[in-house]
Order: C-alpha cells, then structure tokens, then sequence
C-alpha cells in the first residue's frame, strides 16, 4: 500500500521520458492534483536521455512558470539512480520506439537494455512498495523485463497501460449509440496492449442496457468495432502525424487514479497474470480488475467467456508468450 495520500508528506513521483510529448501532458495534471488529490503534495524526478536534457530544462521552466502549490521539488536527470531514488511511484513513459522496417523483435530488443537497466535502479534504490506503470511500448514485455530484473519489487506493484484502450472503447461505444460515456460501463479490455487486444463489449450496458446491440450485433462488432480500437493509436498517428499524447496522459492519470485512490468501476489494467482464465503465469496481461485504494487490486473473477470472447483472448495471449519467449532470450543474452 502507498504511504497515506492525506499527509503533508510529498509523493514522490518520477517519470521517465518526461521531454516527451507524453510528459508534456501529464506533469500538469499530476502538479495540479488532478491524479492524486488536490491535498497531495508532490516531488517531481523527471528522467531523461542526455540529449534530451536542454528540451527536459524548458519543462521544468514550464512546471515552475506554472505556480503549481502542490510541487514541492523537481529533479532532472539522465540518470535512473538518481531519478528513483525513493520513488512511490513511477511512470515509464519512455522507450525506443518502433522505426520504419523494425520487427517487433528488433523493437523488444532494442527495449530490453533500457528496462534492464531501470529494473536494476528501481531494485536498488526505490521504495519497495513503489508503484510502476510501463507506458511505453511494447508495454506489457516491458514490464516482464522490468519485473525480471527487478525482483525485490513485487511483480503486483508492476503494470502495463491499457486504460488507454479502455477509455477507446468506452468513447466509440458512447459515439456509436448516441449517449454521454457516464452511461457505458462494462467495457474491458484483454491481453496484448497491442494490435492482437481484444476490446471486450459483450458484457457492456448503455444506460443498463447490453451495449451489444445496439452496436449492431457481434459480426458489426468484430468487423468493425474490434478493428477500430486494435489499430486506433496508428490512426491518430496518420491523423495528426504524432502518436497519441494527450488521450495516453489522460489514461495514464485515470490508471493511477483509480489504483491508488480505488474506484467502483471496474477497469482494465495489465498485471502480471496469475492464472485466471487459463491465462498461464509469466507475463503481463490486461484484465478487468476492481481497485480497491491503496495501490491494491484484484483480477475480477467468475466472468463466462463465449466462443466469440475465447477466440480472441487465445490470439493474444500467444503474441504475449511468444513476445516473453524472445525477450527472456535477449534478457539472457
């Protein structure tokens, strides 16, 4: 559990890749309280590769120019020891991302040396109850590696974002049937933070009524609907030439919102997988889970999955083993 959120004491948050785009949105949102709560004071460890560190310093102008009440300190740093050290909780918002031509090899491999090395640093200097959330991709094998070179941390205090996909469904959901997204719950999101996701509405109520229908049925939903949430993040990229930043920060604020804070939804989070639905241990796999505050959650259980749900949990679930397979490989080289 994180040390309590009501103290005087400030929350020391680190985040990685924080001259990105990603950061850009999010160090305000969590300055201002909007994550942990307008009384949480907060100490800022903002990380960055050392070319990035001129661009890093115009941030923290920003951060300072912003009269933010709750920020009590900034630190800037290239390095992961200095960055996390303490740290309760940290985001991972950096990585090496994925370049024309690369193979989901070449970008787990490229990976693997990054969250090695931040794995080694959180083990050696954060909080052992630090809570991490790996952002960037491939983000649920990156939080295999972190965990796997991190073993004093517990694998329950490691996630993977795909609240991101999460608040996607529920807004296609709200845009496809005509109502505001207060009125859809029961979206979920399995697997694979990745094209292979399965975006899961056949359980959803619009107004506590099944969604499905209305959205015109399970063939409309796995021809259309399904794809458009798999590939949304490569659309707003052709859209606007940049990947998603403001919508990824938002997510990452609501993830951490809900797992620390708790929330009576339930919501989707890719933890590290302990067997429920034939989900086999040893890697990170987003499940439906009910936060219940203090940085604890639990996999919702007793869900029945149809034929139509199964097809598609199996599908991403062997892209997550054969991914763990290839970066315990690279780990071990």
């Amino acid at each position: 559990m994180c040390q309590s959120l009501n103290s005087k004491t400030p929350l020391t948050v680190c985040v990685s890749g924080a001259a990105g785009q990603i950061a850009y949105s999010l160090l305000p949102l969590i300055a201002r309280g909007d994550v942990f709560g307008r009384d949480q004071l907060i100490e800022l460890r903002l990380l960055e590769i050392k070319p990035a560190l001129d661009a890093l310093h115009g941030v923290v102008m920003e951060l300072r120019d912003c009269s933010f009440p709750l920020l009590t300190a900034i630190v800037e740093t290239d390095d992961p020891m200095v960055a996390f050290q303490h740290a309760d909780v940290t985001i991972l918002a950096g990585s090496f991302p994925r370049r024309p031509g690369m193979e989901r090899r070449d970008l787990i491999a490229r990976n693997v040396s990054i969250f090695k090395a931040q794995g080694h640093a959180l083990d050696s200097v954060a909080s052992k109850n630090v809570k991490v959330v790996v952002v960037g991709n491939p983000s649920n094998t990156n939080a295999l590696v972190l965990s796997h070179f991190a073993p004093t941390i517990p694998k329950q205090n490691i996630t993977a974002l795909t609240r991101l996909d999460q608040n996607r469904a529920v807004g296609q959901v709200a845009l496809r049937t005509g109502v505001r997204v207060d009125q859809v719950d029961g979206v979920a999101i399995w697997g694979n933070h990745s094209a292979s996701q399965y975006p899961d509405v056949t359980r959803a109520t619009v107004n506590g009524e099944p969604a499905l229908p209305k959205l015109g049925g399970r063939q409309v939903v796995a021809e259309d609907f399904i794809p458009c949430i798999q590939k949304r993040g490569a659309a707003v990229l052709k859209a606007r030439g940049f990947s998603s930043a403001m919508s990824a920060a938002n997510a990452i604020g609501d993830h951490l919102k809900s797992w620390i804070l708790g929330d009576s939804k339930i919501v989707s989070m890719a933890v590290a997988s302990d067997g429920s639905y034939d989900v086999k241990r040893g890697v990170y796999f987003s499940f439906p889970v009910r936060c219940v505050g203090g940085g604890d959650y639990e996999i919702v259980q007793g869900i029945e999955m149809d034929e139509f749900s199964r097809k598609y949990v199996s599908a991403t679930t062997e892209e997550l083993f054969a991914e763990r397979i290839e970066a315990l490989e690279l780990c071990a080289a």
